[in-house]
């Protein structure tokens, strides 16, 4: 399509005026961008767009924007909508309605309390509304996921426990209980809790940890303790088992000196196990406080119980915090000369005193004694030397020490592997990177989002664009949809290599899905045109950026008047 001159030249010169980045245009009607509505619009695709790049297939230029819009005969009906005369505006009422079959179940519901609905029952009747096939895993991610309010929360809660799906019992109220403590909505988690005790619904250990554990979040240490004093009132069991649960949480949130206390205050009163002991001589071990563990080590063996394996991985990991490594390798050398029969976390120990002080071979070594004495290791042992292999730039090493793991049949977690790629990278080309991927991908390990972006972000900075497509395709294999940042990575990938069209159209998808790239990746995208000297190619862009920008300034108008799609 030929262009003016004149609107070419007013563009070149706008252009060189504004040093070639591209502006904010800011709506003064606003549009609402249908073309945001989900991710999932890109099915009415034939093909992926990666893939229609790695086959070199010409994209046709309409969008999905306007294959879509054609095929919705909308009439206006919403009267908000009344002060717009624009036409888009007035479609909105029952494109809505179209717009909610391309929502999940939880933002559907999530998306009633946008609506600033007034009254209880009118906030039933539009969940009901929703048509949600409702279970225990989409309450949990309602509740977990978005930013409702604590009432909303409780709202949401107490329609959807009276729904048959959704069973009346102690693991249906955890989930409100723990996603209400995440948020520190503690007086509404206290409120569940009575409404727990008039119904007759026992609380377990799993609640009581729960509860715990988010008051000691929330810093409020006090009523805990007064909480667990009164535990019968609150329908709590006042035995061995919870005062450890409540020294494990006290301890996994620093707070050791106030377990320490009310340990020693309970004395007599409660009856102590090895665990409890342990759980102590544990939360001392983290700060490396070696004369209040051999105190609570005495106590141990003084009303009758044996320091077992998990005692002494603390004692071992405690002394190596303090600095006191030689104590811990005389200690861990006399239970040797005992013939006592140490497990991997014992070892463990050892290996991560000597990581914390650099001396590599020394890992090894205690590593080559665990095999020697017929120990398995476990996924401890294995993720703490593969990382201090990569923190120390010693790849080779830490790629063969993957290798035995997964030759045993150790599969690491998500996180894990995650964990091994951050590091790497950060510095160097990609290929240690990618050689991690693969064996946990050929090994089933499933990869994160977070990892995906890595590997793009490194990908695309050192120009592996084949790579960078591959790793693209098996992100949305894996169930993952792409996102503004993966957008900037392919983009910034391909223009580093001269693949300009390419860019352009993968540009081109990512805008007709409401995503705006950031203003140094337009403008990138922008200079390369130029300077290739495809100014109608840079000119279209440009008006197609324009209206996305114009359409990102819409969606914030509408999300703030409670338009939830």
């Amino acid at each position: 399509m030929a262009f003016h001159s004149q609107r070419i030249l007013g563009f070149l010169a706008y252009l060189n005026k504004t040093r070639c980045h591209l502006p904010r245009f800011r709506a003064s009607i606003p549009v609402f961008p249908f073309s945001t509505v989900d991710t999932q619009l890109s099915t009415l695709e034939d093909k992926p767009l990666v893939s229609q790049l790695k086959d070199q297939v010409n994209l046709k230029e309409c969008s999905v924007l306007d294959e879509l819009s054609n095929l919705l005969p909308i009439h206006p009906s919403n009267p908000i909508l009344h002060p717009y005369k624009d036409q888009k505006l007035n479609e909105l009422g029952e494109r809505r309605v179209v717009a909610d079959r391309f929502l999940l179940p939880e933002e559907k519901l999530r998306g009633v309390f946008l609506q600033k609905l007034k009254g209880k029952s009118a906030i039933e009747r539009a969940l009901a509304d929703t048509g949600v096939d409702l279970s225990l895993d989409i309450v949990a991610k309602v509740l977990n996921g978005g930013n409702l309010g604590g009432e909303a929360m409780v709202t949401f809660f107490n329609w959807a426990i009276k729904q048959a799906m959704i069973p009346k019992d102690i693991h249906s109220y955890n989930i409100i209980i723990k996603a209400l403590g995440r948020r520190k909505f503690i007086d509404f988690m206290l409120k569940i809790l009575n409404e727990l005790r008039t119904e007759g619904i026992r609380f377990n250990l799993e609640t009581l940890s729960i509860v715990m554990d988010s008051l000691f979040r929330a810093q409020r240490v006090c009523k805990a303790i007064q909480m667990f004093g009164n535990s019968k009132e609150f329908g709590f069991e006042y035995n061995t088992e919870s005062l450890n649960v409540l020294l494990q949480c006290l301890c996994r949130r620093s707070h050791v000196g106030v377990a320490n206390s009310y340990f020693n205050s309970v004395k007599g009163k409660i009856s102590f196990n090895s665990t409890t002991y342990n759980i102590m001589i544990g939360g001392w071990s983290k700060f490396g406080r070696v004369s209040e563990m051999e105190t609570i080590l005495e106590a141990m063996v003084q009303d009758g119980f044996a320091p077992d394996c998990s005692t002494f991985c603390c004692l071992l990991e405690g002394l190596g915090r303090a600095g006191r490594i030689k104590e811990a390798v005389k200690i861990f050398d006399n239970l040797g000369e005992k013939d006592f029969l140490l497990d991997a976390a014992v070892y463990n120990a050892m290996i991560f005193n000597f990581i914390s002080v650099g001396d590599l071979d020394e890992c090894m070594k205690y590593y080559r004694s665990l095999l020697s004495n017929n120990c398995d290791p476990n996924i401890d042992t294995y993720t703490k030397l593969i990382c201090a292999f990569i923190k120390a730039r010693k790849v080779a090493d830490a790629l063969e020490m993957l290798d035995e793991m997964l030759g045993r049949g150790i599969v690491p977690t998500t996180t894990t592997i995650t964990s091994f790629i951050e590091p790497l990278c950060s510095f160097g080309p990609p290929h240690a990177a990618m050689m991690i991927y693969k064996k946990a991908r050929k090994a089933g390990c499933k990869i994160s989002l977070t990892a995906y972006k890595l590997l793009l972000m490194r990908l695309s900075r050192f120009g592996k664009c084949g790579m960078l497509l591959n790793i693209w395709e098996e992100m949305q294999e894996s169930g993952y949809s792409t996102d503004m940042e993966v957008y900037e990575y392919v983009i910034n990938g391909l223009c580093n290599i001269g693949q300009l069209e390419n860019a352009v159209l993968v540009m081109e998808e990512s805008l007709s899905k409401g995503f705006c790239p950031s203003r140094l990746i337009c403008s990138k995208l922008n200079h390369k045109l130029l300077a290739s000297s495809k100014v109608e190619r840079a000119y279209k862009l440009f008006l197609k950026i324009k209206d996305a920008r114009r359409d990102e300034n819409a969606r914030r108008f509408w999300h703030a008047n409670g338009w939830h799609f």
